[in-house]
């Protein structure tokens, strides 16, 4: 099964679990079934409660948070994550602090759904991975996609904390199929946490969001049998409040593709070093994006975005000196 097969099942399970949740978004209604066929089949299953709006993202985010302060639930799709800068505000401002400022705890149950990433060639406007712009606000929890969730537990986990949660998806994991690994890894899945491993102690820990998991998984099979270093990569499905057991080990390196500078992978860092700090050799290394619009033409786009090959010269370069 690929990856969007698994959401769209995911989607259609939790509409007919429950008879209160909504959908919205832009030309999400069949035929069309949205932009990359990620609502295929639900307007016609369940026909009232699939939406198809305006183009207005500020508009539906507000919509979603009105149904779900009302009592119901709502899942918004951003067509692309970019645009959900336009919805900021109510996703801030207002479904977030709802969950708290009324003076007692109103559950807001509520996701909105950003197809993010780039390295589909669609330029510095609908390329970008903007996790690091939603860390820290209160009363909101990220989650980004991968092949090694199953997308019902992840839909059903957001929905039970009757907390506003952003589900960031990559582009480029749509295609892929569930749960591959490389030999000689393996995988297992638990507490929301991915572990990709050998049966060896590794020499270092590689915290990576859903979408760069592939790219992480290449350099540590290289890393493998060029170098003969031992990675471990965990992909937690929650991005943030961050909260992951780490296993032992002297190095440790995050992966994202967001742009430099403020990123998610800076508040994992701080985490990891106030828990570890006593058993490290080092800072925690960030990988990441290069501090750039993304471009449109692909051996560009392959200057900018972080890729399999600067996770291995990284890695290499720490821990060889």
């Amino acid at each position: 099964m690929r990856v969007s097969e698994n959401l769209n099942a995911a989607l259609h399970e939790v509409m007919a679990a429950a008879d209160d949740l909504y959908l919205l978004g832009e030309d999400v209604a069949d035929p069309y079934g949205g932009a990359f066929k990620i609502t295929r089949g639900l307007s016609t299953r369940f026909p009232g409660r699939v939406l198809s709006t305006p183009i207005s993202e500020s508009a539906i985010t507000g919509v979603a948070a009105g149904l779900a302060l009302s009592g119901d639930a709502a899942i918004v799709e951003i067509m692309f994550g970019d645009f959900a800068a336009l919805a900021f505000d109510q996703i801030m401002n207002f479904a977030a602090k709802s969950v708290s400022m009324y003076g007692s705890r109103v559950p807001m149950r509520m996701i909105v759904r950003c197809p993010v990433g780039g390295g589909r060639g669609y330029g510095p406007t609908h390329s970008q991975s903007l996790q690091k712009h939603f860390v820290g606000i209160p009363g909101l929890s990220l989650y980004e996609m991968s092949p090694f969730h199953d997308n019902l537990a992840v839909l059903t986990d957001m929905l039970l904390r009757q907390e506003p949660c952003v589900l960031f998806e990559d582009k480029v994991l749509y295609t892929r199929p569930m749960h591959a690994v490389p030999a000689p890894f393996s995988v297992s899945v638990a507490d929301g946490v991915a572990t990709v491993s050998l049966d060896a102690e590794p020499d270092c820990v590689i915290v990576a969001t859903g979408g760069t998991a592939h790219r992480a998984l290449a350099a540590m099979r290289s890393l493998l049998f060029e170098e003969e270093i031992v990675c471990t990569l965990l992909v937690p499905s929650r991005l943030y409040p961050f909260d992951v057991a780490m296993p032992y080990a002297r190095h440790v390196f995050v992966v994202e593709e967001s742009s430099a500078g403020g990123t998610w992978g800076a508040e994992v860092a701080h985490q990891v070093h106030r828990r570890h700090w006593e058993r490290l050799a080092g800072p925690v290394t960030l990988v990441h994006s290069a501090d750039s619009v993304i471009p449109t033409a692909a051996h560009l786009e392959d200057e900018v975005l972080v890729s399999e090959s600067a996770i291995h010269r990284v890695i290499r370069e720490t821990l060889r000196g």
